[in-house]
């Protein structure tokens, strides 16, 4: 349990004067769901201390926000936001009941990347937090692996002012998901030229080799369903199919790897899609999971002798959702 000491940071939180109440509101609720969910000897000086740095990074935003470039290298000097993220979420993950599954296929994903190949990572996505849970689960055995991952990430994580901390330590690509493009109606044009130069820039990337991405087709974050239950989300064949044709194009040799996440419980998402940005935000210690299944043949699977290239292509993005939802199955009764 945390040792006792005098909170000062919620004192702070009070006095300060460059965030609305709602984002003060969200501040606070990180925080007591942080200190409530801590089940290690932490002092609630170094919590408040975290928080504070947290606190101030926000403020910084507050007053000019960070702008992410298309393609985003982590922030690691002056300032090294990529181990202030490891650090932040590290207490709340429970290392024992957490797990990895499908570990020969990180060894020959790791062998691809040292031979200059691409991997590419098709995978669902539950948490803001799921960068920095992928980079916990794979440090002690993968840290290279963790440490150069590309995610590809949508313009909330990198405008919300308490998330930008965290993104900043992050490779990214930056987009604006299928979710929200039409969001404001008249910047739907703008929003479209950007994610094509954000595609431009990962061809780029394939092109040079060596690269793990990360990507989630659905565009956005599993939610419960009105039993209460987790869903995959659906895959977009359109996002899929966009990647294998600048994998092919790249010239690179580049794999394709399932990737299941079980981290929901971490940093719940809002239970329905919100347009508005900042959402509240409570922290859980719990196990997390991630499941790796074998190299995802992209030409032949159920479906891919269909004359219909659409119903092809539709056939694809079902088969490696479903992929990913058997392996989640795998850890779905530890959640």
């Amino acid at each position: 349990m945390v040792k006792n000491s005098k909170p000062n940071f919620l004192e702070k939180l009070k006095r300060q004067n460059f965030l609305s109440p709602k984002q003060e509101g969200e501040i606070k609720s990180f925080y007591t769901t942080y200190l409530e969910s801590i089940d290690q000897e932490q002092s609630l000086t170094e919590i408040d201390q975290m928080f504070l740095d947290f606190l101030e990074e926000v403020k910084k935003q507050s007053q000019e926000t960070f702008q992410f470039q298309l393609y985003h290298k982590k922030v690691r000097k002056p300032f090294d936001y990529y181990r202030f993220g490891i650090d932040f979420f590290r207490p709340l993950i429970d290392k024992a009941s957490s797990s990895i599954i499908g570990e020969k296929y990180i060894k020959e994903i790791v062998q691809h990347i040292k031979q200059n190949h691409n991997v590419v990572f098709l995978a669902n996505h539950q948490t803001e937090a799921d960068p920095q849970a992928i980079g916990i689960l794979l440090e002690e055995k993968y840290p290279s692996l963790a440490e150069q991952m590309i995610f590809v990430a949508g313009e909330r994580v990198v405008t919300d002012i308490l998330a930008i901390p965290f993104s900043m330590g992050c490779d990214l690509i930056c987009i604006y998901s299928k979710r929200y493009i039409d969001h404001p109606p008249e910047l739907k044009t703008q929003k479209q030229l950007h994610n094509k130069k954000s595609m431009m820039s990962m061809s780029e990337l394939l092109s040079e080799g060596g690269k793990c991405i990360y990507v989630a087709p659905s565009g956005g974050r599993d939610r419960r369903n009105a039993k209460g239950e987790i869903e995959i989300a659906p895959f977009d064949p359109k996002s899929i199919e966009m990647f294998y044709l600048m994998a092919k194009k790249s010239k690179t040799p580049t794999f394709f790897y399932p990737m299941a996440l079980g981290t929901y419980e971490l940093l719940p998402p809002p239970e329905k899609v919100q347009i508005e940005l900042g959402e509240h935000r409570a922290l859980k210690r719990v196990g997390i999971h991630m499941a790796i299944g074998p190299q995802i043949d992209m030409e032949h699977f159920p479906g891919s002798d269909h004359t219909d290239k659409d119903v092809r292509r539709k056939s694809r993005s079902d088969y490696i959702w479903k992929l990913v939802h058997d392996d989640y199955r795998k850890f779905e009764d530890t959640l």
